[in-house]
C-alpha cells in the first residue's frame, strides 16, 4: 500500500507543504479522526495550518478516493485511509469508541446473501451499532 502522499502525488495532485503535513496526519492515525482532530493533530506538526486548509485538503482527499468518509450516527464525518486492509466497525454509542474488527464468518455469510440475490460482492461496509453488557 502506497502511502498517502505517493498516491496523491500518482494522481497528479499538488502537494503543498500543509497538504503533505495533512496527508501525513491522516497517514498516521490508527483511529477515525474527525476535521477538527486532524487540524490539532496538524498543528502540532505546522503552527501556521488553519482549519480551513485541513477541511480543503480532506475534501480533496476524499474527491480523489484517497479517504473514506465514515458517518458513525454522532453527528461528526471522520476519515481513515480507503486503501486500509477491509475492517467492519463496532461503534460503541455511549463512549463513541470504534472497534475495527474482521470476521470471516461475517465476510462469508455476505457473499453468500448476494449470490442469493443474484449479486457478485463488490464491496460493503458494516458498522453495529452497541452498548457495552454490563458485567456482574
Amino acid at each position: 500500500m502506497a502511502d498517502i502522499i505517493a498516491r496523491c502525488e500518482a494522481r497528479g495532485l499538488r502537494m503543498t507543504d500543509q497538504r503533505r503535513v495533512v496527508a501525513r496526519v491522516i497517514g498516521a492515525a490508527l483511529d477515525h479522526p474527525d476535521v477538527e482532530e486532524l487540524y490539532a493533530r496538524a498543528a502540532k506538526e505546522d503552527p501556521r495550518i488553519s482549519l480551513a486548509t485541513v477541511y480543503r485538503t480532506v475534501k480533496l482527499l476524499q474527491e480523489a478516493g484517497i479517504l473514506d468518509k465514515l458517518e458513525f450516527g454522532d453527528g461528526r464525518a471522520r476519515y481513515e485511509d480507503a486503501e486500509r486492509d477491509h475492517h467492519d466497525h463496532l461503534i460503541d454509542v455511549n463512549s463513541g469508541r470504534v472497534i475495527e474488527f474482521v470476521d470471516p464468518e461475517i465476510e462469508e455469510l455476505q457473499e453468500r446473501i448476494a449470490a442469493r440475490l443474484g449479486y457478485r460482492l463488490i464491496g460493503h461496509r458494516l458498522e453495529l451499532l452497541g452498548v457495552p453488557v454490563k458485567k456482574g
